[in-house]
C-alpha cells in the first residue's frame, strides 16, 4: 500500500478526510459536505477507526459510486482513484456552491458532516453570493417618504444623466427600486433619507485617536448619511487630521500628504462598497493613530476569492452598489481599487501599506513623519534632511515591527 495513505489513514478523520467502510446513504452526504466547504477525501474500505476493511473495486462497484454522486445537485466531477483493495473519492472544492443531496444541505465541520438548519441555509447562501444584500427589496422603507430628492439630484448630475428620463423609471432601471416601487437596500443606501433608521449598520464610524493606541479618542464622528455623503465626509475626517508635507524644488512647491489622495479615496470607497452587509454587528471603521491610519469593514475576501487571487482577481460582494458608484465615478471598473492603492503608494518612496483579510478586511496605511516643510536645496542642509529623514524611517520601521509582527504576521506588506 502507497505510503501516503497509511499516513492518511494513521493520521485520522478531519476536516479533509472522512473513512467509509462501505458505499452507504450517507455517503453522498459526505461529498456534499466537502462540496460545500474546501474538498476533501471519502476512503472507502476503512472504518471509522481507522482500521482497513478493504472493499469491492470492480466495475460495478465503481457504477454504484457514479450513481450515488449524481444526486448531488449541481453535479460535482469527483475523482475515483482504486488504490490496493480501498477506493478514494476526491472531492474538489465545489465552484457552484451550494450543492445539496436529497437529504439536505450539508457543510464540514470538524471532522464531522453537519446537516444546516433553514436559517442556516440562509446564512450559507447569502455567505456564497447567491443572495445579493444589495438587491433585496428593504421592508422598512417607504419610498414616498423615504425618497431623498436632493441625493437623487445630485445622482444624476454626477452621472452625467439626463433630467428628461422620468424618475421613476430611471429609479428602475437603475435597480433602486422594484417593480411595486419598494427601495431596494441599494436604493436606500443612495437615496433615502432616515438611512440611520432603515439600515443602521450602514454608518460610517471614523476616530482619532491621541498616540498609537486605542485608548484617548480626541474626535469620533458617526456619519449617517446616504452612501456618497458618508464616503465623501469620512475621506475629510481623515484628511483633517493627518498632515501635509510640501516639497519646494526650483520655486515650485508639491503637496506631499500623510497618505497619498489617490490611496485613501480607493480604501475609503472599497470599504464602504464591498463590505458585508448581512453582518450587521460592526461598520466600516476609520480609525487615526499618530503613526497609522486603519480603515476596516466587516467581511474578509469574498466567497470565490482566495488569498492567493487577492489584487489579482476581483469577486464583486454588493455588484449593484459598485455599479451605481461606477456610474458617478467613484470607481473606475471592478478589480482595479486594489492595484491602485499599491500602486499611488508605490509612488510615495515614504509610504507603505498592509492589507488584513481574515473575519475582516483592513487597509492599513503608515504615516509620514509630521514635519511642516522639507526644503530641497545644496550642500549640508540636504545633506543632513536625508540623514534625518533615513533616520527616522530605520527607528520607524525597527518600532512597527516590533509591536505588529505577532498579530500582523499573515498581513502581507505591500511596498
Amino acid at each position: 500500500m502507497n505510503s501516503w495513505i497509511e499516513e492518511i489513514i494513521e493520521a485520522g478523520e478531519g476536516y479533509h478526510i472522512e473513512f467509509k467502510e462501505s458505499l452507504d446513504k450517507s455517503f453522498i452526504e459526505e461529498v456534499c459536505a466537502f462540496a460545500n466547504s474546501s474538498g476533501g477525501k471519502v476512503i472507502l474500505g476503512v472504518s471509522d477507526k481507522g482500521i482497513i476493511k478493504g472493499i469491492n473495486t470492480d466495475n460495478n462497484f465503481r457504477s454504484r459510486i457514479q450513481d450515488s454522486l449524481r444526486q448531488l445537485q449541481p453535479s460535482l466531477n469527483a475523482g475515483i482513484e482504486i488504490k490496493d483493495n480501498l477506493i478514494i473519492v476526491d472531492v474538489p472544492d465545489g465552484n457552484d456552491k451550494p450543492y445539496a443531496c436529497s437529504r439536505g444541505l450539508f457543510i464540514r465541520n470538524g471532522a464531522n458532516s453537519q446537516k444546516l438548519t433553514c436559517n442556516e441555509i440562509i446564512e450559507f447562501f447569502q455567505k456564497e453570493g447567491r443572495v445579493r444584500f444589495d438587491e433585496l427589496k428593504n421592508e422598512k422603507a417607504v419610498f414616498e417618504s423615504d425618497f431623498d430628492e436632493k441625493a437623487f439630484e445630485n445622482f444624476i448630475n454626477l452621472a452625467g444623466i439626463t433630467h428628461s428620463i422620468d424618475r421613476m423609471s430611471l429609479l428602475r432601471n437603475l435597480d433602486c427600486i422594484t417593480e411595486d416601487e419598494k427601495f431596494t437596500n441599494a436604493g436606500v443606501l443612495f437615496f433615502a433619507r432616515d438611512i440611520d433608521f432603515l439600515l443602521n449598520h450602514a454608518i460610517v464610524v471614523c476616530v482619532l485617536y491621541k498616540g498609537t493606541e486605542k485608548v484617548n479618542i480626541l474626535d469620533k464622528k458617526d456619519f449617517k448619511g446616504n452612501i456618497v455623503e458618508n464616503i465623501n465626509n469620512a475621506i475629510l475626517f481623515v484628511k483633517r487630521h493627518t498632515n501635509v508635507q510640501y516639497k519646494i524644488e526650483k520655486l515650485q512647491r508639491e503637496e506631499i500628504p500623510d497618505i497619498p489622495d489617490v490611496a485613501l479615496r480607493e480604501a475609503i470607497i472599497n470599504a464602504v462598497c464591498h463590505r458585508d452587509y448581512f453582518d450587521k454587528s460592526g461598520n466600516v471603521l476609520i480609525e487615526v493613530f499618530d503613526d497609522r491610519v486603519e480603515i476596516s469593514n466587516p467581511g474578509g475576501l469574498p466567497s470565490g476569492l482566495k488569498p492567493s487571487d487577492f489584487g489579482l482577481k476581483s469577486v464583486a460582494r454588493n455588484p449593484l452598489i459598485a455599479s451605481l458608484l461606477n456610474r458617478i465615478n467613484y470607481i473606475e471598473k471592478v478589480g482595479t481599487g486594489i492595484n491602485r492603492i499599491k500602486q499611488a503608494v508605490a509612488e510615495n518612496e515614504r509610504s507603505s501599506v498592509k492589507f488584513s483579510f481574515d473575519s475582516d478586511f483592513s487597509v492599513i496605511f503608515r504615516r509620514l513623519k509630521a514635519i511642516s516643510e522639507i526644503k530641497l536645496g545644496e550642500g549640508s542642509e540636504k545633506s543632513s534632511e536625508k540623514s534625518s529623514e533615513k533616520s527616522w524611517e530605520k527607528s520607524w520601521e525597527k518600532s512597527w515591527e516590533k509591536s505588529w509582527e505577532k498579530s500582523w504576521e499573515k498581513m502581507n506588506w505591500q511596498l
